[in-house]
This record gives structure tokens, sequence and C-alpha cells, in this order.
């Protein structure tokens, strides 16, 4: 069962933050007026914080250390970001979860014993139960926006964003309960599916930006267009990704990458004029170092 606990606590390290911060978004978004919606973004919000932090006390020595020194658990910016977020917005952030995740050591799970299975059984099983909740008010919030019933500052397309990687996270941890193992995804479709959440993010960071912003709106729109010829790419492949077109979409995404970490760093320095939220900004930057960890290892054959 070690490579089940072990893959059990990376997920959740990973996509069990992403949720917290959907949930973040989704509620700064929302006009005070919307009582009931800000009242549930919340609820997940915290019910996520939760989730990680129990994950967090049972991942030292228990996870990889290509996951740990991805820069996908935590940046150097991640702490900073927060604590601007917080500030800025006035929802309660636990940074001691962070400064833990800063410290924890890898480990390849030696003495996994019964009781940490059944620990992380319930933790998937918790992650599961409020990702079914969390999807399912993604949906309702998608369809009250395109129906003109309700106001948030998120776009259409991002709220569309954030369901498929919740989907994404729910599809991983349920086969790990069913088969306790990672679901069995053809390299051109995870190519494809992260290749389009990039994609999207350049989108919404030429959008969010300051118009004022002209060189770093057109760098955005240039990979932008990067990714939707990489997705045409992949998409022209009859069944699986080529070597050639993983280690071009590996350059790019390093390249986007370290777009995205100067991004971060000045939106988290106030150099950058833009409309994103500091933690937004860490929240992609994080998403790239994981697909980018991805993409190595389908390159070394992990």
């Amino acid at each position: 069962m070690r490579n089940y606990v072990s893959l059990s606590l990376e997920t959740n390290l990973f996509f069990g933050r992403i949720m917290k911060e959907h949930s973040l978004f989704l509620l700064a978004a929302f006009p005070s007026k919307e009582t009931a919606y800000i009242e549930k973004a919340d609820w997940f919000r915290a019910e996520f914080e939760k989730l990680l932090e129990r994950v967090v006390q049972l991942s030292n020595g228990m996870v990889g250390k290509s996951v740990l020194c991805s820069g996908e658990v935590v940046t150097e910016f991640t702490e900073m970001a927060e604590q601007q977020t917080k500030r800025l917005t006035g929802i309660p952030i636990d940074i001691q979860i962070t400064q833990a995740e800063k410290n924890l050591q890898a480990g390849v799970g030696r003495n996994i014993t019964r009781e940490m299975v059944q620990q992380v059984r319930k933790i998937n099983q918790r992650a599961l139960w409020l990702l079914n909740g969390l999807i399912e008010f993604k949906e309702r919030i998608l369809q009250e926006v395109t129906s003109c019933r309700l106001y948030t500052a998120n776009y259409p397309l991002l709220i569309e964003h954030i369901i498929r990687e919740a989907k994404l996270y729910r599809q991983i941890l349920t086969s790990l309960q069913q088969r306790g193992c990672m679901p069995m995804q053809d390299l051109r479709d995870t190519e494809l599916f992260w290749n389009q959440i990039m994609m999207e993010h350049a989108q919404f960071i030429r959008g969010l930006l300051d118009p004022a912003e002209c060189e770093l709106i057109q760098t955005a729109n240039a990979f932008s267009e990067d990714y939707c010829r990489l997705i045409e790419e992949a998409k022209a492949q009859e069944c699986r990704a080529t070597e050639s077109l993983t280690r071009k979409t590996l350059e790019t995404t390093g390249k986007y990458r370290d777009f995205k970490a100067a991004g971060t760093q000045g939106i988290t320095g106030c150099s950058i004029r833009s409309v994103i939220l500091p933690l937004l900004a860490d929240h992609v930057l994080r998403e790239a170092n994981h697909y980018l960890r991805i993409l190595d290892n389908s390159e070394k054959g992990v």
C-alpha cells in the first residue's frame, strides 16, 4: 500500500490547496448581497483548509522528493501571497499550513501501518464527498451566471476551468480508492488537458492585467497562441503524443513558468498593475510547476 499512501498524499497536497483557493476566489468575487453564495463558498474554503491541514500532518516522510521540490505544493511566494490576499480581502487564511508544508521532508513511506492506510483512505473519502458538493456548487454558479441571474467578477470561462480541475481531482481520487493507483491516461490526453489549462491561464492573465501593461499583455497573448498551436498539434495525433511534441510542450511550459514566476513576484511586490489577487498569481504558478513535473516524468519514462 506504499504507493497508495504516497500518491494519495501527493494528490491531496496539490489539489486540496487548489480547491481551497478556488473556493476563496469564488468567495472574493461575489457582491455583498449574495449572502447565500458567500456563505457556501466560505464553507468549502474552510473545509478544504481543514482537509489540507490533515494531509500535511500525515505527509512528512511519506511523499516524493520530486513533488516537494517541484514548486507545486508551495513556492517562494506562497506565504507572502497568502498574507497579502488575507489583508486585501479580509478572508481568513491559515498561513501556518504553508509554513508546515515548507518544512516537509521527503520519504518513501517505508513504515506504512494499517492505521496510516485507514487514515489516508478516510481523507480521500472526505475529499471526494467535498468535491462532489463543490463541483455541483460551481456548476450551479455557472448556470446562474450564464443565465444572467447572478453576478460575479469571475469570467464564466474561469468557472468552467475550475470545474474541469475539480473533476480531474475527483477522477484521480476515485481511481486511487477503487484500484489503489493513478488512472490510466494517454500522455496525449494529459497534454491536451493541461495545455488547455495553461492556455486559459494566459487568457485570464491577459484579461486581468491593467490595460497600461501593454508588454505583459502581449506576452500573455503570445503564450495563449503557443498553447493553442500545441493543442491543435496534439489533436492531430491519432492516438498518442509524440516525443517531439512533448519536448516542445516542456520547453514552452518552462518559459511560461518563468513568466508566471516573474508575474507573481511583480504582483506581490506591487510593481505590476492588475486586478489579479496575489494568491491567484501564485496559484497559476503552482499549476505550471505541477505540469512541468508531469512532463519531466514522461520525458524520463517515469
